[in-house]
């Protein structure tokens, strides 16, 4: 399956290192939005990257609508806490892109609001608990669009 990974203006380089590793094992690309709180050459990022980064398709976007002039997804699925829409009960598709925002805030209110509804998801969460962390949140719903695929 054809799924794009969209990290909005991360922050936290051993995160991004393991979801370049999770791009390289699940087949899907990457794509980096500008500013971010590191460089990709930084030795944090490629210790969690490891020798993946020549695996994996990584771009990076001076804004987010340059990635997505670029990307042209057939659909955005924001990931936020801030609905009740389960990332599960998506029927993902080829050409779909997964968005996700940074570390410490999560996508702009601007961002979130700019897709339908339908296009904004959440991964459940026990009541009192904030969030995950940005790369287990990544790896939870590529699992889920890739098992929907039978794992093509």
């Amino acid at each position: 399956m054809n799924i794009s990974v969209i990290l909005y203006e991360p922050e936290i380089p051993p995160n991004t290192g393991a979801i370049i590793r999770l791009s390289a094992n699940a087949g899907v690309s990457l794509h980096l939005v500008e500013p971010m709180g590191f460089t990709l050459d930084e030795k944090q990022v490629r210790r969690a990257g490891m020798d993946y980064a020549e695996l994996a398709h990584v771009q990076i976007h001076a804004s987010l609508a340059d990635c997505l002039a670029v990307l042209q997804p057939k659909r955005v699925f924001a990931l936020t806490t801030k609905t009740t829409n389960r990332y599960d009960q998506v029927s993902y598709q080829d050409g779909d892109a997964l968005m996700f925002g940074p570390e410490s805030r999560g996508l702009p209110e601007a961002v979130r609001m700019s897709l339908p509804e339908e296009q904004r998801i959440t991964i459940p969460m026990k009541a009192g608990c904030r969030s995950l962390n940005l790369s287990n949140a990544v790896s939870i719903v590529v699992y889920e669009a890739w098992r929907q695929s039978q794992f093509s």
